[in-house]
């Protein structure tokens, strides 16, 4: 209950109460896992064992940057100016 007033969270004690023996049963899984010996275990990436399959890392757009600093308001040594917003 102290949770669900500091969440400005209206419920009843009925819900309270389920809420909390959820949270309960939560807890006590989290408990039997970190109990788990998983020394010298290797941390999985994904669930499955998958390879992704990448493509070449290869230049496959033009530079444009002189084209688009061209239409900017203000430029300065290639670096695009804007208006100072914090004090």
């Amino acid at each position: 209950m102290r949770i669900a007033h500091l969440a400005r969270i209206e419920i009843s004690a009925a819900e309270a109460a389920q809420t909390q023996g959820q949270l309960n049963e939560i807890f006590g899984l989290i408990e039997k896992m970190q109990a788990v010996d998983t020394e010298g275990i290797e941390p999985m990436y994904h669930a499955q064992d998958l390879v992704l399959r990448l493509r070449d890392d290869a230049v496959t757009e033009s530079d444009r940057h002189a084209l688009y600093q061209s239409v900017a308001p203000q430029v300065e040594a290639g670096l695009y100016l804007v208006p100072k917003v914090i004090e």
